[in-house]
């Protein structure tokens, strides 16, 4: 089993910065990637950016390239979400993911960011 605990949202005005935080604790060896998806109100969850757990390789949505950076502490198990030049579309409850293989997922209990205009 894995568990995941998120950390840093906030609310924050536009233009702004903020930094989630996510800790893995358990099986964490059994972790290929970590990252990060986001639901708004009344859509569909969806993917934001994803890291290796080595950190060799990231993946973003379109959305937020060149906005947020995803990077990694091996030794921690713990993935971060740096978020710049917020925007109101980034308004969205912020979850935790770990990759343990193609059907095998887990979710961390979200954060909260709100983006204010």
């Amino acid at each position: 089993q894995v568990q995941l605990v998120e950390s840093g949202g906030d609310l924050v005005q536009a233009g702004g910065s903020l930094r989630l935080s996510c800790a893995a604790s358990g099986r964490t060896e059994r972790i290929n990637y970590m990252g990060w998806f986001r639901q708004a109100p009344g859509k569909e969850r969806e993917f934001v950016a994803r890291i290796l757990r080595n950190g060799r390789r990231a993946d973003y949505a379109d959305s937020v390239q060149g906005r947020f950076t995803i990077s990694t502490d091996y030794v921690k198990s713990t993935v971060y979400l740096q978020m710049n030049n917020l925007e109101s579309d980034d308004t969205a409850v912020y979850y935790c993911n770990a990759q343990i293989s193609a059907a095998v997922n887990a979710w961390g209990k979200g954060t909260q960011v709100t983006v204010s205009s």
